[in-house]
Parts: C-alpha cells; structure tokens; sequence
C-alpha cells in the first residue's frame, strides 16, 4: 500500500471528524441559545430596545360660577426646566448672563459651578421658566441648551378663595381645601407607554411587546361658590373689621334652600401662587369648616326651634323673668336686666332681648320637670341639635380640614342638666361656622336640613358643565315651626334698630351671638367672639340667602354688633346682586 495516500485518506478522515465535531458545537450552542436560553436574551434585547415610559395625566382645572356661567378658577400653565450640557456649551458666561437676564431669580444657585463643570452632561440651570420667558432664551440660539416642558398649578386670581381651594405641593398633590379634599379627582391616573425605541429613544410602533394604556385627566370641577359674591365678601370683610377694631374675622354665604356655598371668606388669608412667603402655616386652615368654636346666642334659634316643634311652647308663650334662673346648684344669669321687662314677658320678647332665662325655660319646658333640664329633656334637646341639625359633627363638605366639633351626648356623664342649660345659649358645646349656617338655614327655609356642599358639578370632556345630584335631606323641624321661627326672627332685628340699614320691602331677619373665650379654665371677656346669623329675601317668599359674619375681638361685650357690621353690607349687597324684588 502506498504510504501516501493511506497518510492523505487518513488526514481527510480527520478533517471530516473535526468538522463534523465544530459542526456538532455549532449545532449544540445555537440549540442552547436559541432554544434553551431564548427566554434569556430576548429579555436582553427588550431591555435594551423597549422602554417603560408613564404618561401623566393632566390635573383637571377648577371652575367657580359667574352667575349662571362657570368660570376658570384655577388652571394649569405649561412651564419649562432649562438645562444645559456643559461638555458642548461654547461660552457658559454667555450662556449664564442670557438665561439670568430671561428668567431673573429663576436660576438655580449654584449655576455658575455647574456651568463649569464640564465633565457632566447634564446641568438644571433653572425652573419653573414660563413660555415667554423659554422664547426669549430659544431666541439667543445657544448651543448645547435644552428645555423640558412641565405644567404648574396656577391660581389666576390670587388670594381669591385661597383657603377654599388650597394649593398643589411640589410632588404635584394637593393640600387643604378642594385641592387636598378632591386629589384623587382632580389629578386623575397616569397611563403607560411600554414600547420599542430608537437610539435616539424615540418610540416606534412596531413589535409585539407594545402596551398602551393612555392616561386619565383628572375632572374639572365646578364649585358652587360664585366669584362676585365671594370677591365682594373678601373685599367687604376686612373693611368692616377695620372699622370695628378686630383681629380677625369670617364670612360666609349659602343658599338656605340647597346647602349651596356661595361665599366662603376668612381675614387674614394668602396668595397661594406664592405659599413660601406664608410665615404661618395656620393660615392655610379655613376656620369656617376648621374652628370650632361656642357660638353664644345665635344657637337660642335652634333651642326655641325644638320647643315649638314638640309643642312646649309658642312664640306668644309667657314666663316669668327674674333676669336669673336657678338650674341645679349654677345661677344663670341674663346679659341684660332692663327694670321694665321683669316679671311675665312671652318668648318673642326672650328673643328679642336675647335673654338666657328665656332659653332654659323653653329647654324646662320639654321634659317632666320644670326645675331642672331632666333626662327627658336632654334627650329631646340631644336629637335635634346633633341628629337632626347635625351640629357636632361633619357635615361632609368637599374641603380637607374639616372639624367636627361635639355636642356631648346626655348619655354621657359630662352631659348633665347644667351643660344642657348652657347649651341653650351656647355654652358648652363647640361647632363650625359652617354647622351653624346650615343649621340656621334648615330653620328659615321651610324646614328642611340640606347638607352644607361646595361642588356644583363637573365640565365634561365636550365642555358641557354637568350639575352634581343633591345630597340627601332630612327634615330637621316642621314647615309651620320654620313659618314661626322665621317671623321670630324677623321681629328679633327689628330689636336696638338692628334693622335700621336695611333697604325698605324687604324680609329680613337675624341673631346675635356675643362668646366669651376661655382663658387658664375660666370664661374671659379679654377676647370675644361675635357671630351674626340672618337671612334675607322677598315678603312672601323662601329666603334667597343666609349670611353668618363672625369676629374676634379683644376688650369688648358686644360682639354680636361688631358681626352684625359686617352682615348688614353684605346682606344688601345681595339683595341688589340677585336682584330680588321689594314688596309690592
């Protein structure tokens, strides 16, 4: 045999092997990678051609009514971060001096340092920029800086109705008011992107993978509150305070006959476009929902409303006042003991005069003894101020901060026949603002207790202002105890020439209410607090408004006619604004 050609086959039959073993690995690996480890290196490649990107949604803008319209309360406004790439910048002195002299004390602090630092990519040289001053920046062309376009909350009208609707943080939620009561709302649920992008990262629309959930705005609300009104209630409060010496005050607006806000008013307030200027964070509170306080006489309403509903008493009722009643081991006395009204007087004129022992007798007048507010009494006392008029609790309006206050409960030990006593003018309990109005409106409106409400409805995708559904009532007192209560009241301001300011035809009535505060445990008159309550409206007709003015002022006794000089300008303003007609 030849030698050679044995040595030639033999080498061939080696190559054949050896590449039937490469072919073999060949095999193997491609089996393992695409086979075995496909699940593995397709999530490589997703991961670095597919991208997760949220979209935001848009926080929807709250509306207030201009009469029957609504209007842009707060809106949202488009702004920019400007950011640069130090690593390409031809002149970041020019660069600084051009977007400083655009955006003033927008610049980020450090600007200069970051300008210089031109081993990063990356640098926020300012915020918060608007599109005018963004086009002033585009305008100089410079290389190497960009914008990111962001959207601010933006409240047009400054402090108008700031404590109403509170104010977006900086990790866009809201806080206090309708922003912090209705976030979940306005801000609406951010959608995804989950697609293939380019390596520039712009997305494509090719490939299996692709998930799109776009995002959800947040609603557009409509409040209830009307801009006129509450820009004549923020205009008139703090005048009328001046001029009275208080500190601070409140004023509110409903419509007894729907629980409709349509003022809501408090001194001092804030600028929620600037809320790093605010020193004191109390301010962001609206103490009308948020401070519950005793609300002195205005509550007698609410006393002599339950004793004519459960037929104990009458407006033409007698009793006989000796300016004090005795109620266990306390004496209660009247404010005033004016000589000629001792001795039998009847409940119109207790009212009138505002005095205690008018109160306590209605309040002695609902149980079996007519010594001492018994359990019965209390019992009876206990379900309208807190089951029927809902005081000391909720009333479920649409602002974060709301404060329930209490009313004890007789079943409780500190709910004895002295606090009940008290209770009667006032004392003893603490309640909003807003409980009291309510209140007050479900007395004069036939009756009825409409929960106390801020939303009026929403705009829709279409730009159609779609009404919200009433609350659920509930009748608080008799439509003939209403009639009743009403023409008390009425007759009651007509007491001191409290009615002198009034425009002639028109029906209109109203309570004082004169608290002390409490200072170390003790009733104080160092600081009073002064609420007056009263209705206005057409002779004939339902009342067309409830207006409650409170002040704090220090070193008076007469509080009650310090608010009563910030309800009459405002209870005019509003027969005129609505245009109600006089008698006749």
């Amino acid at each position: 045999m030849n030698l050679l050609h044995f040595s030639r086959t033999n080498r061939t039959h080696v190559l054949a092997v050896l590449t039937l073993i490469v072919m073999a690995v060949f095999v193997v690996r491609l089996f393992y990678l695409q086979i075995i480890q496909h699940s593995f290196y397709a999530m490589l490649a997703n991961n670095e051609q597919i991208r997760q990107l949220d979209l935001p949604a848009v926080r929807g803008e709250i509306y207030a009514m201009d009469g029957k319209n609504p209007v842009k309360l707060v809106l949202n406004e488009t702004t920019y971060t400007v950011w640069a790439d130090p690593h390409v910048i031809a002149d970041a002195n020019d660069v600084a001096r051009t977007v400083s002299s655009a955006v003033g004390n927008k610049v980020v602090k450090s600007m200069d340092e970051l300008l210089a630092n031109t081993d990063s990519r990356y640098a926020v040289i300012a915020k918060e920029v608007t599109s005018q001053e963004a086009a002033k920046i585009k305008k100089a062309n410079l290389y190497g800086v960009g914008f990111t376009a962001g959207i601010r909350r933006v409240y047009p009208e400054g402090q108008l109705a700031s404590q109403v609707l509170g104010f977006v943080n900086a990790d866009g939620e809201g806080q206090y008011g309708v922003e912090g009561a209705l976030n979940d709302e306005l801000k609406g649920k951010d959608g995804l992107l989950k697609t293939v992008v380019d390596i520039r990262e712009v997305p494509l629309t090719i490939g299996s993978e692709n998930v799109n959930i776009p995002a959800k705005d947040g609603d557009n609300v409509v409040l209830s509150l009307d801009r006129n009104i509450q820009n004549a209630a923020e205009q008139l409060l703090p005048q009328q305070l001046k001029k009275v010496g208080a500190t601070d005050g409140s004023l509110l607006v409903m419509d007894p006959n729907t629980g409709k806000v349509l003022a809501m008013a408090n001194y001092p307030t804030y600028n929620p476009n600037d809320i790093k200027k605010v020193k004191d964070i109390a301010l962001f509170n609206n103490p009308i929902i948020s401070h519950p306080y005793e609300p002195a006489s205005v509550i007698k309403t609410v006393d002599f409303s339950t004793a004519i509903d459960k037929g104990a008493i009458e407006p033409n009722s007698t009793y006989i006042n000796t300016g004090q009643i005795q109620i266990e081991d306390r004496t209660i006395n009247n404010a005033s003991k004016p000589a000629y009204l001792m001795g039998k007087i009847d409940m119109q004129t207790a009212l009138n005069w505002s005095f205690n022992t008018g109160a306590v007798t209605a309040a002695l007048r609902l149980g079996n003894d007519k010594d001492t507010v018994d359990a019965k009494a209390r019992q009876i006392l206990y379900e309208y101020y807190h089951d029927r008029f809902h005081l000391g609790e909720l009333t479920g309006i649409e602002l974060q901060g709301e404060t329930p206050g209490i009313v004890i409960p007789p079943s409780d030990p500190q709910g004895n026949a002295v606090r009940y006593a008290n209770m009667t003018f006032g004392q003893g309990l603490d309640i909003t603002t807003l409980q009291t109005a309510a209140a007050f409106s479900a007395i004069i409106n036939g009756g009825v207790y409409h929960p106390p409400t801020i939303v009026d409805g929403t705009i829709d995708d279409d730009g159609v202002f779609v009404q919200s559904e009433s609350k659920q009532t509930n009748r608080a007192i008799s439509e003939s105890t209403s009639r009743k209560m009403r023409e008390m009241i009425h007759v009651a301001r007509q007491q001191f020439g409290y009615n002198s300011q009034d425009p002639a035809g028109y029906y209109i009535g109203g309570k004082t209410g004169t608290a002390q505060t409490i200072e170390n445990g003790q009733y104080t008159f160092s600081q009073q607090t002064g609420t007056y309550i009263g209705f206005g409206g057409t002779p004939g007709e339902k009342p067309a408004y409830v207006v409650m003015a409170y002040v704090a002022k220090k070193n008076t006794q007469l509080g009650g006619e310090d608010a009563k000089v910030v309800f009459d300008p405002m209870s005019n303003w509003m027969i005129n604004y609505l245009k109600l007609p006089p008698k006749g």
